[in-house]
């Protein structure tokens, strides 16, 4: 615990407020109002205790201004999300009207995640051969998010650390001795400490299916490509995100946890006020990653370690759930079946997601 507070600590040292004159008449409190969403990974959700076995993420998104400040890192950030760069500009989505009126919506997201990685035997106290190294990574985000109603661009920059630093063993131990779970022993052999810088840029277009009819039924989705460029990892990624449902609200947010896991709920000025108070709804996807560098299987890029792992080029998930919304709370629950992420695997990693927010 003492180690997560220094690297909080050090962290909020670095995103300190930095407010700019021209600033301070904006940061009135309803600038400050968003939504503050957490999510879970876990594969105990489909009877498994190994590979990807846990991620856990914290992430706010405003409705204005940034609850902390710094210019140069704001500023690039913003001109990768509003498009504000020739060749991103001509892919953005966005309508042609909302670039030439300057009318996207800005947000800005904070982010806190960690990820856990284990072998599939528990006992052995180093790796046991074929299977995945231990693993942890911890990681503090600072994201840019443009949108219209056919488009969402979100650029966040992600400063984290590999091993022990990371508190995975301790998260894990911690849930284990809660819900009286045998501890996993090979901990020591987990994949070193090393800081880690990511930039990640993903861009979502709304696709409508099935406008909405009687009793508010409608069909919806998302197309979704980006890419990631960084210490930790480096790929890039295509998807497709589907609902079925009730009342459903315009709406770009992620059922699971991602490098821009955010809710993204906006006013769909199509159909105003249509929406409702409530939704329930069906959810299933598909991704596709090609992945040039996992610091978790091809070991930190600066340190000559072995994890004993090939990784896999190509990486695929399907994921199918359900989620329910009610007033400023929504709720949902995937259940994804994902490939191979490195070549000694036994089989698929299943997972379960779960995701809570909270619009304050």
């Amino acid at each position: 615990m003492t180690r997560l507070l220094a690297l909080l600590l050090g962290c909020g040292l670095l995103l300190a407020p930095a407010v700019r004159a021209a600033d301070a008449p904006s940061a009135a409190p309803e600038a400050r109002r968003g939504y503050l969403t957490f999510y879970l990974d876990n594969d105990l959700f489909a009877g498994t205790d190994r590979n990807y076995t846990n991620g856990a993420r914290f992430s706010w998104i405003s409705e204005g201004e940034p609850l902390v400040n710094v210019p140069m890192v704001r500023d690039e950030l913003e001109r990768l999300a509003t498009a504000d760069v020739r060749m991103i500009r001509a892919l953005s989505g966005f309508r042609e009207e909302s670039l030439e009126q300057g009318t996207l919506e800005l947000n800005y997201g904070l982010s806190l995640t960690q990820l856990m990685f284990t072998p599939e035997d528990f006992t052995a106290l180093t790796q046991p051969p074929g299977q995945r190294r231990y693993a942890g990574w911890l990681g503090l985000g600072f994201s840019v998010h443009a949108r219209d109603d056919s488009a969402l661009n979100s650029a966040e920059l992600i400063l984290g650390t590999t091993g022990p630093n990371s508190l995975a063993e301790e998260a894990q131990d911690f849930i284990h001795d809660v819900r009286d779970f045998d501890k996993f022993r090979g901990w020591d052999a987990q994949i070193p400490n090393e800081v880690t810088l990511d930039l990640v840029f993903t861009q979502k277009r709304r696709i409508r299916i099935l406008d909405r009819q009687d009793f508010g039924f409608s069909i919806d989705g998302l197309a979704e490509g980006g890419t990631r460029l960084g210490t930790f990892r480096t790929d890039a990624f295509v998807g497709g995100f589907f609902r079925a449902g009730l009342n459903l609200a315009a709406d770009f947010s992620d059922p699971r946890v991602s490098a821009t896991s955010y809710s993204h709920q906006v006013f769909d000025r199509s159909q105003p006020g249509r929406s409702g108070p409530w939704s329930v709804y069906a959810l299933f996807g598909f991704r596709a990653a090609a992945v040039a560098h996992d610091a978790t299987l091809d070991g930190p890029l600066f340190s000559d370690f072995d994890t004993g792992n090939e990784r896999e080029p190509l990486v695929g998930d399907v994921f199918a759930g359900f989620g329910a919304r009610l007033g400023p709370v929504e709720f949902t629950y995937a259940q994804t079946f994902r490939t191979k992420a490195f070549e000694e695997q036994r089989g698929s990693t299943d997972f379960g997601s779960l995701a809570v927010r909270v619009r304050l």
